[in-house]
Protein backbone atom coordinates (compact mmCIF):
# COMPACT_ATOMS: atom_id res chain seq x y z
CA UNK A 1 0.00 0.00 0.00
CA UNK A 2 1.17 3.53 -0.76
CA UNK A 3 1.66 6.01 2.07
CA UNK A 4 2.06 9.76 2.51
CA UNK A 5 4.97 11.20 4.47
CA UNK A 6 3.98 14.69 5.62
CA UNK A 7 6.25 17.37 7.03
CA UNK A 8 3.87 19.54 9.04
CA UNK A 9 3.96 23.18 10.00
CA UNK A 10 4.15 24.87 6.58
CA UNK A 11 1.78 27.66 5.64
CA UNK A 12 0.21 27.31 2.20
CA UNK A 13 -0.58 30.13 -0.19
CA UNK A 14 -2.07 30.40 -3.63
CA UNK A 15 -4.99 29.43 -5.83
CA UNK A 16 -6.59 26.00 -5.91
CA UNK A 17 -9.38 24.76 -8.19
CA UNK A 18 -11.74 22.03 -6.93
CA UNK A 19 -12.11 18.88 -9.02
CA UNK A 20 -15.40 17.83 -10.57
CA UNK A 21 -17.90 16.45 -8.06
CA UNK A 22 -17.21 12.80 -7.28
CA UNK A 23 -20.72 11.95 -6.10
CA UNK A 24 -22.29 13.61 -9.11
CA UNK A 25 -19.89 11.86 -11.48
CA UNK A 26 -20.83 8.36 -10.26
CA UNK A 27 -24.54 8.75 -11.00
CA UNK A 28 -24.06 10.77 -14.20
CA UNK A 29 -21.75 8.05 -15.57
CA UNK A 30 -24.31 5.35 -14.78
CA UNK A 31 -26.99 7.43 -16.56
CA UNK A 32 -25.09 7.01 -19.85
CA UNK A 33 -26.57 3.48 -19.91
CA UNK A 34 -30.05 4.95 -20.48
CA UNK A 35 -29.52 5.65 -24.19
CA UNK A 36 -27.74 4.15 -27.17
CA UNK A 37 -26.78 7.65 -28.34
CA UNK A 38 -23.47 9.31 -27.48
CA UNK A 39 -23.26 11.19 -24.18
CA UNK A 40 -20.40 13.61 -23.50
CA UNK A 41 -19.39 14.45 -19.94
CA UNK A 42 -16.86 17.09 -18.92
CA UNK A 43 -15.02 18.01 -15.69
CA UNK A 44 -14.73 14.35 -14.67
CA UNK A 45 -12.30 13.95 -11.75
CA UNK A 46 -9.33 11.61 -12.18
CA UNK A 47 -9.88 9.58 -9.00
CA UNK A 48 -10.01 5.86 -8.26
CA UNK A 49 -13.77 5.52 -7.65
CA UNK A 50 -14.67 7.35 -10.86
CA UNK A 51 -12.07 5.50 -12.91
CA UNK A 52 -13.43 2.20 -11.58
CA UNK A 53 -16.98 3.01 -12.70
CA UNK A 54 -15.69 4.09 -16.14
CA UNK A 55 -13.83 0.77 -16.35
CA UNK A 56 -16.99 -1.10 -15.33
CA UNK A 57 -18.98 0.62 -18.08
CA UNK A 58 -16.31 -0.30 -20.59
CA UNK A 59 -16.43 -3.98 -19.54
CA UNK A 60 -20.22 -3.85 -19.95
CA UNK A 61 -19.70 -2.99 -23.60
CA UNK A 62 -20.06 0.79 -23.43
CA UNK A 63 -17.85 2.52 -26.00
CA UNK A 64 -15.68 4.90 -23.94
CA UNK A 65 -13.54 7.58 -25.57
CA UNK A 66 -11.33 10.00 -23.67
CA UNK A 67 -11.61 13.41 -25.34
CA UNK A 68 -9.23 15.37 -23.12
CA UNK A 69 -7.88 15.34 -19.56
CA UNK A 70 -11.33 15.54 -17.97
CA UNK A 71 -13.84 14.86 -20.76
CA UNK A 72 -15.19 11.55 -22.09
CA UNK A 73 -17.71 10.37 -24.66
CA UNK A 74 -19.84 7.31 -23.84
CA UNK A 75 -22.07 5.25 -26.13
CA UNK A 76 -24.04 2.34 -24.69
CA UNK A 77 -25.34 0.91 -27.99
CA UNK A 78 -23.85 -2.54 -27.50
CA UNK A 79 -24.33 -3.44 -23.83
CA UNK A 80 -23.24 -6.98 -22.95
CA UNK A 81 -25.59 -8.21 -20.24
CA UNK A 82 -23.78 -11.55 -20.06
CA UNK A 83 -20.87 -9.74 -18.40
CA UNK A 84 -23.14 -9.18 -15.37
CA UNK A 85 -22.84 -12.87 -14.51
CA UNK A 86 -19.07 -13.14 -14.82
CA UNK A 87 -16.54 -13.45 -12.01
CA UNK A 88 -14.76 -10.39 -13.36
CA UNK A 89 -17.90 -8.30 -12.95
CA UNK A 90 -18.55 -9.62 -9.44
CA UNK A 91 -15.03 -8.65 -8.39
CA UNK A 92 -15.11 -5.18 -9.93
CA UNK A 93 -18.64 -4.15 -8.92
CA UNK A 94 -18.21 -5.34 -5.32
CA UNK A 95 -15.34 -2.87 -4.78
CA UNK A 96 -17.42 0.24 -5.41
CA UNK A 97 -20.63 1.36 -3.76
CA UNK A 98 -21.46 3.61 -6.70
CA UNK A 99 -21.95 0.50 -8.84
CA UNK A 100 -25.42 0.14 -7.28
CA UNK A 101 -26.58 2.93 -9.62
CA UNK A 102 -26.22 0.83 -12.75
CA UNK A 103 -29.35 -1.05 -11.62
CA UNK A 104 -31.86 1.71 -12.45
CA UNK A 105 -30.62 2.32 -16.01
CA UNK A 106 -30.27 -1.42 -16.82
CA UNK A 107 -33.71 -2.16 -15.39
CA UNK A 108 -35.21 0.72 -17.40
CA UNK A 109 -33.67 -0.31 -20.74
CA UNK A 110 -33.30 -4.08 -20.49
CA UNK A 111 -35.78 -4.97 -17.71
CA UNK A 112 -33.17 -6.88 -15.71
CA UNK A 113 -29.95 -6.37 -13.80
CA UNK A 114 -27.68 -8.20 -11.38
CA UNK A 115 -25.14 -6.91 -8.89
CA UNK A 116 -23.08 -8.28 -6.00
CA UNK A 117 -23.36 -6.36 -2.75
CA UNK A 118 -21.42 -3.15 -3.50
CA UNK A 119 -18.41 -2.08 -1.47
CA UNK A 120 -17.30 1.40 -0.43
CA UNK A 121 -16.28 3.02 2.84
CA UNK A 122 -16.67 1.00 6.03
CA UNK A 123 -18.45 3.74 7.94
CA UNK A 124 -21.39 1.78 9.33
CA UNK A 125 -24.56 0.20 8.01
CA UNK A 126 -25.43 1.29 4.47
CA UNK A 127 -28.57 -0.63 3.63
CA UNK A 128 -29.97 -0.93 0.13
CA UNK A 129 -33.66 -1.39 0.98
CA UNK A 130 -34.60 2.05 -0.37
CA UNK A 131 -33.46 1.11 -3.89
CA UNK A 132 -35.30 -2.18 -4.13
CA UNK A 133 -38.50 -1.09 -2.37
CA UNK A 134 -38.73 1.79 -4.86
CA UNK A 135 -38.12 -0.53 -7.82
CA UNK A 136 -40.96 -2.73 -6.53
CA UNK A 137 -43.31 0.27 -6.68
CA UNK A 138 -42.48 0.48 -10.40
CA UNK A 139 -43.47 -3.16 -10.89
CA UNK A 140 -40.07 -4.85 -10.59
CA UNK A 141 -39.25 -7.91 -8.53
CA UNK A 142 -35.95 -8.59 -6.82
CA UNK A 143 -34.18 -11.47 -5.21
CA UNK A 144 -31.37 -11.39 -2.65
CA UNK A 145 -29.12 -14.45 -2.75
CA UNK A 146 -27.58 -14.79 0.71
CA UNK A 147 -25.26 -17.53 -0.57
CA UNK A 148 -23.26 -15.29 -2.91
CA UNK A 149 -24.43 -11.96 -1.39
CA UNK A 150 -25.94 -10.67 -4.63
CA UNK A 151 -29.11 -8.97 -5.91
CA UNK A 152 -31.14 -9.74 -9.03
CA UNK A 153 -33.80 -7.31 -10.25
CA UNK A 154 -36.19 -7.88 -13.18
CA UNK A 155 -39.52 -6.77 -14.64
CA UNK A 156 -41.67 -7.48 -17.68
CA UNK A 157 -42.72 -3.84 -17.71
CA UNK A 158 -42.09 -0.79 -15.52
CA UNK A 159 -45.18 1.23 -14.64
CA UNK A 160 -45.23 4.63 -12.96
CA UNK A 161 -46.68 4.96 -9.49
CA UNK A 162 -46.51 6.81 -6.18
CA UNK A 163 -43.26 6.21 -4.30
CA UNK A 164 -42.67 7.42 -0.74
CA UNK A 165 -38.99 6.74 -0.07
CA UNK A 166 -38.28 5.38 3.41
CA UNK A 167 -35.21 7.63 3.57
CA UNK A 168 -33.91 10.51 1.44
CA UNK A 169 -31.10 8.39 0.00
CA UNK A 170 -29.08 10.16 -2.71
CA UNK A 171 -28.16 6.97 -4.58
CA UNK A 172 -31.63 5.51 -4.00
CA UNK A 173 -33.27 8.64 -5.41
CA UNK A 174 -30.91 8.64 -8.39
CA UNK A 175 -31.67 4.99 -9.14
CA UNK A 176 -35.44 5.35 -9.08
CA UNK A 177 -35.36 8.59 -11.12
CA UNK A 178 -33.38 6.84 -13.85
CA UNK A 179 -35.73 3.85 -13.85
CA UNK A 180 -38.89 6.01 -13.86
CA UNK A 181 -37.74 8.05 -16.86
CA UNK A 182 -38.43 5.08 -19.15
CA UNK A 183 -41.41 3.62 -17.22
CA UNK A 184 -44.95 3.69 -18.62
CA UNK A 185 -47.05 6.49 -17.18
CA UNK A 186 -46.31 8.99 -14.41
CA UNK A 187 -44.28 8.53 -11.27
CA UNK A 188 -44.33 10.66 -8.12
CA UNK A 189 -41.35 10.42 -5.75
CA UNK A 190 -41.82 11.92 -2.28
CA UNK A 191 -39.05 12.31 0.32
CA UNK A 192 -36.60 12.39 -2.57
CA UNK A 193 -33.04 13.55 -1.96
CA UNK A 194 -32.54 17.00 -3.47
CA UNK A 195 -28.76 17.50 -3.23
CA UNK A 196 -27.08 19.39 -6.10
CA UNK A 197 -25.96 15.96 -7.38
CA UNK A 198 -29.61 14.94 -7.86
CA UNK A 199 -30.48 18.32 -9.39
CA UNK A 200 -27.62 17.87 -11.86
CA UNK A 201 -28.78 14.35 -12.74
CA UNK A 202 -32.28 15.67 -13.43
CA UNK A 203 -30.84 18.50 -15.52
CA UNK A 204 -28.90 15.97 -17.60
CA UNK A 205 -31.90 13.64 -18.03
CA UNK A 206 -34.14 16.55 -19.08
CA UNK A 207 -31.48 17.39 -21.66
CA UNK A 208 -31.80 13.78 -22.87
CA UNK A 209 -35.56 14.13 -23.31
CA UNK A 210 -36.87 13.10 -19.87
CA UNK A 211 -39.92 14.82 -18.40
CA UNK A 212 -39.19 15.74 -14.78
CA UNK A 213 -40.69 18.50 -12.63
CA UNK A 214 -40.05 19.53 -9.03
CA UNK A 215 -36.27 19.54 -9.46
CA UNK A 216 -34.59 20.93 -6.33
CA UNK A 217 -37.42 19.82 -4.04
CA UNK A 218 -38.18 16.53 -2.27
CA UNK A 219 -41.26 15.98 -4.43
CA UNK A 220 -40.54 14.91 -8.00
CA UNK A 221 -42.96 14.16 -10.83
CA UNK A 222 -41.71 12.08 -13.76
CA UNK A 223 -43.59 11.20 -16.91
CA UNK A 224 -42.03 8.24 -18.66
CA UNK A 225 -40.89 8.49 -22.28
CA UNK A 226 -40.18 5.78 -24.83
CA UNK A 227 -36.49 6.59 -25.27
CA UNK A 228 -33.81 9.08 -24.30
CA UNK A 229 -31.22 10.64 -26.61
CA UNK A 230 -27.65 11.85 -26.20
CA UNK A 231 -26.49 15.08 -24.56
CA UNK A 232 -23.50 16.95 -23.18
CA UNK A 233 -23.11 17.54 -19.45
CA UNK A 234 -20.65 19.49 -17.28
CA UNK A 235 -20.08 18.42 -13.66
CA UNK A 236 -20.24 20.87 -10.76
CA UNK A 237 -17.21 21.57 -8.59
CA UNK A 238 -16.88 19.09 -5.71
CA UNK A 239 -18.46 20.68 -2.63
CA UNK A 240 -16.58 18.27 -0.34
CA UNK A 241 -13.27 19.41 -1.78
CA UNK A 242 -14.29 23.04 -1.32
CA UNK A 243 -15.10 22.38 2.35
CA UNK A 244 -11.87 20.43 2.78
CA UNK A 245 -9.85 23.37 1.41
CA UNK A 246 -11.61 25.81 3.76
CA UNK A 247 -10.69 23.58 6.69
CA UNK A 248 -7.14 23.13 5.41
CA UNK A 249 -6.59 26.89 5.20
CA UNK A 250 -7.85 27.43 8.75
CA UNK A 251 -5.79 24.62 10.30
CA UNK A 252 -2.52 25.60 8.58
CA UNK A 253 -3.01 29.38 8.97
CA UNK A 254 -2.89 29.71 5.21
CA UNK A 255 -4.20 32.16 2.64
CA UNK A 256 -6.08 30.36 -0.13
CA UNK A 257 -8.27 31.40 -3.02
CA UNK A 258 -10.64 28.59 -3.99
CA UNK A 259 -11.51 29.24 -7.64
CA UNK A 260 -14.89 28.21 -9.03
CA UNK A 261 -16.09 27.14 -5.59
CA UNK A 262 -19.70 27.79 -6.73
CA UNK A 263 -21.03 29.03 -3.34
CA UNK A 264 -24.63 28.83 -4.61
CA UNK A 265 -24.33 25.02 -4.54
CA UNK A 266 -22.67 24.68 -1.10
CA UNK A 267 -25.72 24.90 1.16
CA UNK A 268 -24.74 25.27 4.83
CA UNK A 269 -21.05 24.47 4.30
CA UNK A 270 -19.72 28.08 4.40
CA UNK A 271 -22.04 29.02 7.28
CA UNK A 272 -20.90 26.01 9.33
CA UNK A 273 -17.22 26.93 8.99
CA UNK A 274 -18.07 30.54 9.86
CA UNK A 275 -19.69 29.29 13.08
CA UNK A 276 -16.33 27.75 13.92
CA UNK A 277 -14.87 31.25 13.60
CA UNK A 278 -13.32 30.93 10.15
CA UNK A 279 -13.30 34.09 8.05
CA UNK A 280 -14.04 33.95 4.34
CA UNK A 281 -14.81 36.32 1.53
CA UNK A 282 -17.22 35.09 -1.14
CA UNK A 283 -16.22 36.64 -4.47
CA UNK A 284 -18.92 35.66 -6.97
CA UNK A 285 -17.91 32.07 -7.92
CA UNK A 286 -14.77 32.05 -5.74
CA UNK A 287 -14.08 31.90 -1.99
CA UNK A 288 -11.07 33.64 -0.43
CA UNK A 289 -9.79 32.36 2.94
CA UNK A 290 -7.42 34.87 4.62
CA UNK A 291 -4.55 33.84 6.86
CA UNK A 292 -5.99 33.60 10.35
CA UNK A 293 -3.93 33.08 13.50
CA UNK A 294 -6.87 32.00 15.68
CA UNK A 295 -10.56 31.31 15.28
CA UNK A 296 -13.24 31.03 17.95
CA UNK A 297 -16.22 28.67 17.97
CA UNK A 298 -19.55 30.44 18.39
CA UNK A 299 -22.16 29.34 20.89
CA UNK A 300 -25.91 29.14 20.47
CA UNK A 301 -27.86 32.31 21.29
CA UNK A 302 -28.51 31.16 24.87
CA UNK A 303 -24.79 30.54 25.42
CA UNK A 304 -24.97 26.74 25.20
CA UNK A 305 -22.28 24.72 23.42
CA UNK A 306 -22.52 24.65 19.63
CA UNK A 307 -23.62 21.36 18.06
CA UNK A 308 -22.69 20.60 14.46
CA UNK A 309 -24.73 17.77 13.00
CA UNK A 310 -25.29 16.28 9.55
CA UNK A 311 -28.73 16.32 7.96
CA UNK A 312 -30.45 15.64 4.66
CA UNK A 313 -30.03 18.42 2.10
CA UNK A 314 -30.16 21.37 2.45
CA UNK A 315 -28.69 20.43 5.81
CA UNK A 316 -24.97 19.83 6.29
CA UNK A 317 -23.52 16.96 4.27
CA UNK A 318 -22.14 14.14 6.48
CA UNK A 319 -19.10 13.89 4.20
CA UNK A 320 -17.57 17.00 5.80
CA UNK A 321 -18.01 16.19 9.49
CA UNK A 322 -14.58 14.53 9.68
CA UNK A 323 -12.90 17.70 8.36
CA UNK A 324 -15.00 19.94 10.63
CA UNK A 325 -14.01 17.84 13.63
CA UNK A 326 -10.31 18.22 12.80
CA UNK A 327 -10.66 21.99 12.31
CA UNK A 328 -12.30 22.28 15.75
CA UNK A 329 -9.25 20.75 17.46
CA UNK A 330 -7.30 24.02 17.07
CA UNK A 331 -10.21 26.43 17.60
CA UNK A 332 -10.92 28.40 20.75
CA UNK A 333 -13.95 26.87 22.40
CA UNK A 334 -15.87 23.60 22.47
CA UNK A 335 -18.18 21.96 19.96
CA UNK A 336 -20.23 18.76 19.90
CA UNK A 337 -19.99 16.88 16.60
CA UNK A 338 -23.05 14.70 15.99
CA UNK A 339 -22.74 12.22 13.13
CA UNK A 340 -26.31 10.96 12.78
CA UNK A 341 -26.14 8.85 9.63
CA UNK A 342 -23.20 6.46 10.10
CA UNK A 343 -22.18 4.86 13.38
CA UNK A 344 -18.54 4.13 12.46
CA UNK A 345 -17.47 7.40 10.90
CA UNK A 346 -16.07 8.96 14.09
CA UNK A 347 -13.85 6.04 15.00
CA UNK A 348 -10.81 7.76 13.46
CA UNK A 349 -10.63 10.23 16.40
CA UNK A 350 -8.27 7.92 18.28
CA UNK A 351 -5.57 8.96 15.80
CA UNK A 352 -6.24 12.63 16.51
CA UNK A 353 -6.04 11.95 20.25
CA UNK A 354 -2.64 10.33 19.65
CA UNK A 355 -1.65 13.62 17.96
CA UNK A 356 -2.59 15.57 21.08
CA UNK A 357 -6.17 16.61 20.29
CA UNK A 358 -8.66 16.92 23.14
CA UNK A 359 -11.63 14.86 22.05
CA UNK A 360 -14.15 12.84 24.03
CA UNK A 361 -15.88 10.17 21.97
CA UNK A 362 -19.24 10.12 23.74
CA UNK A 363 -20.67 7.24 21.70
CA UNK A 364 -20.43 6.01 18.09
CA UNK A 365 -22.34 9.07 16.87
CA UNK A 366 -21.07 11.96 19.01
CA UNK A 367 -17.72 13.50 19.85
CA UNK A 368 -17.00 16.54 22.03
CA UNK A 369 -14.01 18.57 20.82
CA UNK A 370 -12.25 20.93 23.23
CA UNK A 371 -10.23 23.27 21.05
CA UNK A 372 -6.53 23.83 21.82
CA UNK A 373 -6.59 27.45 20.53
CA UNK A 374 -3.05 27.02 19.11
CA UNK A 375 -1.70 26.72 22.68
CA UNK A 376 -0.49 23.24 21.78
CA UNK A 377 0.18 22.08 18.24
CA UNK A 378 -0.79 18.60 17.14
CA UNK A 379 2.23 16.30 16.84
CA UNK A 380 3.16 14.06 13.93
CA UNK A 381 2.36 10.35 14.24
CA UNK A 382 1.98 7.28 12.06
CA UNK A 383 -1.61 6.40 11.19
CA UNK A 384 -3.85 4.62 8.69
CA UNK A 385 -6.63 6.12 6.61
CA UNK A 386 -9.91 4.24 7.35
CA UNK A 387 -12.06 5.90 4.64
CA UNK A 388 -12.02 8.72 2.09
CA UNK A 389 -13.21 11.57 4.28
CA UNK A 390 -11.36 10.57 7.45
CA UNK A 391 -8.26 10.15 5.30
CA UNK A 392 -8.26 13.74 4.05
CA UNK A 393 -9.13 14.98 7.56
CA UNK A 394 -6.04 13.19 8.88
CA UNK A 395 -4.00 14.70 6.05
CA UNK A 396 -5.16 18.19 7.11
CA UNK A 397 -4.26 17.40 10.71
CA UNK A 398 -0.80 16.18 9.65
CA UNK A 399 -0.14 19.30 7.57
CA UNK A 400 -0.86 21.47 10.63
CA UNK A 401 1.12 19.31 13.07
CA UNK A 402 4.66 19.68 14.39
CA UNK A 403 7.05 17.08 13.01
CA UNK A 404 6.57 14.27 10.54
CA UNK A 405 3.47 12.13 10.04
CA UNK A 406 2.90 9.04 7.93
CA UNK A 407 -0.53 8.09 6.59
CA UNK A 408 -0.88 4.53 5.31
CA UNK A 409 -3.60 3.13 3.00
CA UNK A 410 -3.78 6.38 1.06
CA UNK A 411 -5.64 4.57 -1.70
CA UNK A 412 -8.65 5.57 0.41
CA UNK A 413 -7.76 9.24 -0.14
CA UNK A 414 -7.02 8.64 -3.84
CA UNK A 415 -10.54 7.24 -4.22
CA UNK A 416 -11.99 10.72 -3.69
CA UNK A 417 -9.27 13.37 -4.13
CA UNK A 418 -7.48 13.92 -7.43
CA UNK A 419 -3.67 14.09 -7.12
CA UNK A 420 -4.10 15.78 -3.76
CA UNK A 421 -0.40 15.57 -2.87
CA UNK A 422 0.73 17.29 -6.08
CA UNK A 423 -1.94 20.00 -5.86
CA UNK A 424 -1.15 20.85 -2.23
CA UNK A 425 2.62 20.68 -2.76
CA UNK A 426 2.19 23.36 -5.44
CA UNK A 427 0.85 25.61 -2.65
CA UNK A 428 3.75 24.95 -0.29
CA UNK A 429 2.84 21.67 1.41
CA UNK A 430 5.48 19.02 2.00
CA UNK A 431 3.91 15.68 1.11
CA UNK A 432 5.88 12.75 -0.23
CA UNK A 433 4.17 9.72 -1.75
CA UNK A 434 5.99 6.60 -0.58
Amino acid sequence: MDAFKIEGGSKLKGIIVPQGAKNEALQILCATLLTDDEVRISNIPDILDVNMIIGLLSYLGVDVKKLDESSYAFRANNVNLDFLYSKDYAEKASKLRGSIMILGPLLARFKKAYIPRPGGDKIGRRRLDTHFLAFEKLGAKFNFDAHDDSFTIYATELKGGYILLDEASVTGTANVIMAACLACGSTTIFNAACEPYIQQLCKMLIGMGAKISGVGSNLLHITGVEALHGCSHYLLSDMIEVGSFIGLAAMTRSELLIKDAQPEHLGLIPQTFQRLGIEMDVREKDIFIPEQETYQIQTFIDGSILTVADATWPGLTPDLLSVILVVATQAKGTVLIHQKMFESRLFFVDKLIDMGARIILCDPHRAAVIGLNRQQQLRGVSMTSPDIRAGVALLIAALSAEGTSTIHSINQIDRGYQKIDMRLNALGAKITRL
